[in-house]
């Protein structure tokens, strides 16, 4: 199977934290689930997980 990917960027004060100190400032994840109105992502150097809402999501927004 081909691998996803995602652009987010951080909006909440955790998520700019989370961004620098975890992310390695790294705008694309890879996607490790779908469902229809949210998705599992993990950062490009594999230190961090988390859920996003697709829809209405408080720490991340998907840059396009």
């Amino acid at each position: 199977m081909k691998t996803k990917f995602i652009c987010v960027t951080p909006v909440s004060f955790k998520a700019k934290v989370t961004f620098c100190d975890l992310m390695d400032e790294f705008h694309s994840c890879r996607i490790l689930e779908e469902s229809e109105d949210k998705v599992r992502l993990e950062s490009l150097n594999k230190s961090y997980q988390f859920w996003m809402s697709l829809k209405e999501d408080e720490n991340w927004k998907v840059v396009k």
